[in-house]
């Protein structure tokens, strides 16, 4: 293979990788916009980035199978064609069942893209390429994160919010063009097999998981009976996961890698990585756009340094691995974090746009931080033939938190908004004297229809500026309730044998 071809390969499968990376972010900006137009509430807005991102998770370890079986280009080329055919699906959408049903679709497709990316940028390159090759790759796919939201911010600004999901077609045909015809046929192997009834029971599992968290608040609970059904189905469900997976042959996850101290430690720790990471994004736009009343332009702009600080992060962290412990990184990484959520935790209306910059960019040194160290601790001491299925949960767990995380923020905000106006109103009655002197009870008096609307709504401010708080304190407390995990972990040389651990 020429380096000409190869070039034009690798820029495909970058302008793929980064379509589907960028849609996480994208249209975190563009919320408060859809949620006007398809008449959904804050906590109903949110499923638009959940379903996206659970159905990437549920998607992401059959990933192997459908490229074994199909081949990578066949799997590649489907992909793409779905992810943009969904993509002016979301666009088209005119309700929040149409939306949600096509970013589930399009969570779906993607999910392979970006791991076949990387597959296909290794092996076309030589020994002496791969590891410039894939630093480039993570270099351009880790600005997705930064895009995002700025990207998302000025096509809806000049636009509208569809226009977050119509990018995507020039991107994807670029890369479907330029993999359909540079890159070559993979090798097939039917005999490749995938444990169905694990995927699906699992699969099942989680989707219940979501949908009961995504529509607890609105549902009242457990005083629903969709709620106690959805609840029944996905204990029902993971039971027959975990009864399957220790008594098939060859389970779709295999329980022995479990005794592995520093994969399990690792894989709950980001899972709450995963929580407070996206959370935090799902809640700034709500409050840039709807409290401290930023353009569109401006809160994608000011959320751009959390990318920035994420990446700076990163490239420094890459560089203390071997020389510093692990642990010590991961709890300078966590104690950086709770410091963001710590200032987040004090915003009010009036919060300046550096403030709210430096506090974002503070937030993504901190997750930059803990990502690298806590990839390496969770597949140092994991054999390499079983890395790759390490590597699929380990996934899992990092999108299926981020999907927990976004559900939670905003099912506890939408309490809270409920609970903070009812007591702030509680206070306010004809007799409070504070509203009884002739130049506040000109305009603020609750016994006239224009004081009352006018009181109403300083008191809904106040409780939404309150339940915002309150989200980011327990961030904060999420950020550092790992901390005793890192006395499980050690920090081991990477394996490359076979153990007893996982003996067949």
């Amino acid at each position: 293979m020429n380096s000409q071809t190869r070039l034009l390969i690798s820029a495909s499968m970058v302008l793929s990788s980064l379509m589907q990376a960028m849609d996480t972010t994208i249209a975190n900006v563009a919320l408060p916009y859809m949620q006007g137009s398809v008449s959904a509430s804050q906590d109903e807005i949110a499923w638009v980035l959940t379903s996206y991102i659970v159905t990437s998770a549920i998607m992401t370890p059959p990933t192997a199978f459908f490229a074994a079986r199909f081949g990578i280009k066949r799997v590649v080329l489907v992909s793409i064609i779905g992810f943009i055919i969904s993509s002016i699906l979301c666009g088209a959408s005119h309700s929040l069942t149409q939306i949600v049903l096509f970013r589930c679709l399009q969570g779906a497709f993607g999910a392979p893209l970006n791991p076949l990316s990387q597959t296909i940028m290794f092996n076309i390159n030589p020994p002496e390429r791969q590891g410039r090759a894939m630093a480039t790759f993570s270099m351009v796919i880790m600005t997705a994160p930064v895009l995002g939201p700025v990207v998302g911010g000025l096509l809806t600004s000049d636009f509208t919010w569809r226009a977050v999901f119509y990018i995507n077609i020039p991107f994807g045909v670029l890369s479907f063009l330029g993999v359909l015809f540079f890159l070559p046929e993979s090798k097939v192997n039917a005999r490749f097999r995938l444990d169905w009834i694990g995927f699906a029971t699992l699969s099942l599992a989680v989707g219940a998981l979501q949908i009961l968290l995504d529509r607890g608040t609105e549902k009242d609970w457990f005083s629903s009976n969709e709620i106690i059904i959805e609840t029944i189905l996905g204990c029902a469900a993971f039971y027959l996961f975990l009864a399957h997976i220790f008594t098939a042959q060859r389970p779709f996850v295999r329980p022995a890698l479990f005794a592995n101290r520093n994969f399990t430690a690792s894989t709950i720790f980001v899972v709450f990585s995963g929580i407070t990471s996206f959370a935090a994004l799902s809640l700034q736009p709500p409050f840039l756009q709807g409290l401290v009343n930023e353009p569109i332009v401006t809160a994608g702009l000011v959320m751009g340094p959390r990318g920035i600080g994420t990446i700076v992060s990163i490239l420094i962290t890459g560089r203390l691995i071997g020389k510093v412990d692990n642990r010590v990184l991961l709890f300078v990484g966590c104690a950086v974090s709770a410091w963001s959520f710590y200032l987040m935790s004090s915003w009010t209306q009036d919060i300046s746009q550096t403030a709210i910059m430096l506090a974002g960019l503070i937030q993504g040194f901190g997750t930059g931080i803990v990502l690298v160290p806590l990839s390496t601790l969770a597949l140092s001491t994991v054999p390499q033939e079983h890395r790759p299925e390490a590597s699929s949960i380990f996934t899992l767990a990092r999108l299926l938190g981020s999907g927990i995380g976004v559900s939670i923020v905003n099912g506890v905000f939408t309490d809270n908004v409920q609970i903070n106006h009812a007591e702030i109103a509680g206070s306010i009655t004809a007799f409070n004297r504070q509203l009884t002197t002739p130049h506040i009870a000109e305009f603020w008096s609750p016994l006239t229809a224009h004081g009352s609307a006018a009181l109403d709504a300083v008191i809904n401010q106040q409780a939404q500026i309150i339940s915002y708080n309150n989200d980011y304190k327990l961030l904060m407390i999420l950020s550092l309730i790992t901390l005793p995990l890192l006395f499980f972990l050690n920090n081991a040389k990477p394996q490359g044998g076979h153990t007893e651990v996982f003996a067949d």
